[in-house]
């Protein structure tokens, strides 16, 4: 008999809509990169940036990545573009004739044909944009280099993306330097379109902009959403912006997925001490319902990833963990249709959520 502690993590049974076929499969997902010292660069360990990961991505969702800075999400969202070459797991990707395709094990000029097809959109809009091309190169070269359009038909495409992201055709001619930040963005955003993608990363595309700006960058985003009929995996560390435009969530914890579910019972009702943590950091608008949930102050610092603890990675932070904690790492279970968490004690535990603190206070 197979014992808890060596189950696989289980996938969730259905998407948005009911849909039941995940355009994205990721499977025991790892990252790891070495540690390297000494004259001879001997490698001594592994740091690992994502340490055996599993979630599912329906056609049409967006599914929101969340968790402190350095937890894996980004590296995630980077294996599933394979900017980097996972160290090990499936990346399963629909191409829509019933023959999913490990993206995960594909040598790089098999990747060539899914490479417009599945794009990212990068945290900051100024160095991920060439200073030394105009704006019609910097978008163009997708096209160009996938065969899409050259010549004059480039060029209308690129006048066209720009229209659809909000920004004047005359801007072909200007460099990145012209631009503010909002503005460079959206050039990100049409440039990681402009191929016609059917999944696009998100990497904390609007952490580095002000806050205003951010609102008009979500609504921006949902609006190409509606029109391309688009996918998002949405990395972020700010769960307000997540809670805004996602339609399921996985928080991350030190290269794990610790909890996923949709946005309404993670808010709602967390079933992690880490989500609940999270929650509780979430700045409330109404004055009146700031005082409402006593901010969670985690004690010591995130674990080593080169180094992680033995048992549950999160057990030295948590005001919840018992002995088991200690010794034997939780699985990933789930606890309500479509609601997972990796604890061993989900199921007794009554967390606090953003929704049930304001509602106590009224």
């Amino acid at each position: 008999m197979t014992s808890e502690s060596q189950q696989p993590q289980q996938p969730e049974a259905t998407g948005p809509n009911g849909n039941r076929k995940p355009l994205l499969s990721v499977r025991n997902l790892k990252m790891h990169f070495p540690v390297v010292k000494g004259l001879m660069r001997r490698t001594v360990g592994y740091t690992k940036a994502v340490d055996d990961v599993s979630f599912d991505v329906y056609p049409g969702e967006t599914y929101g990545l969340v968790g402190e800075s350095g937890c894996g999400k980004t590296s995630i969202g980077r294996c599933i573009t394979r900017i980097l070459e996972p160290t090990a797991g499936t990346i399963l990707y629909d191409q829509g004739d019933g023959r999913p395709v490990d993206i995960a094990n594909l040598r790089n000029r098999d990747m060539r044909p899914y490479r417009s097809e599945l794009r990212m959109i990068f945290q900051d809009p100024f160095s991920s944009l060439n200073p030394r091309l105009p704006v019609l190169e910097i978008i163009g070269e997708v096209l160009k280099v996938n065969g899409i359009a050259d010549g004059a038909e480039l060029e209308a495409r690129v006048r066209d993306m720009l229209r659809k992201v909000g920004l004047r055709a005359e801007y072909l001619r200007r460099y990145p330097h012209a631009f503010s930040g909002g503005e460079r963005q959206r050039i990100g955003v049409a440039r990681a379109l402009a191929s016609n993608p059917k999944l696009v990363v998100c990497d904390e595309a609007v952490s580095a902009l002000d806050v205003s700006i951010q609102a008009q960058t979500i609504n921006l985003l949902q609006d190409l959403q509606d029109e391309f009929d688009l996918t998002y995996v949405f990395v972020a560390h700010d769960l307000s912006v997540v809670e805004h435009i996602s339609d399921r969530i996985g928080v991350m914890y030190v290269g794990k997925l610790v909890e996923t579910g949709t946005v309404d019972d993670v808010f709602s009702r967390p079933r992690h001490p880490y989500t609940e943590a999270l929650l509780s950091a979430v700045p409330k608008a109404d004055p009146a319902l700031r005082d409402a949930g006593k901010r969670i102050r985690l004690p010591g610092e995130v674990a080593d990833p080169s180094d992680p603890p033995p048992g549950c990675y999160f057990h030295p932070r948590c005001a919840y963990a018992k002995e088991r904690c200690r010794t034997e790492e939780p699985q990933m279970r789930e606890i309500a249709p479509g609601h997972s968490a990796k604890c061993h004690f989900a199921h007794e535990l009554d967390l606090k959520g953003v929704v049930a603190a304001e509602t106590a206070s009224r």
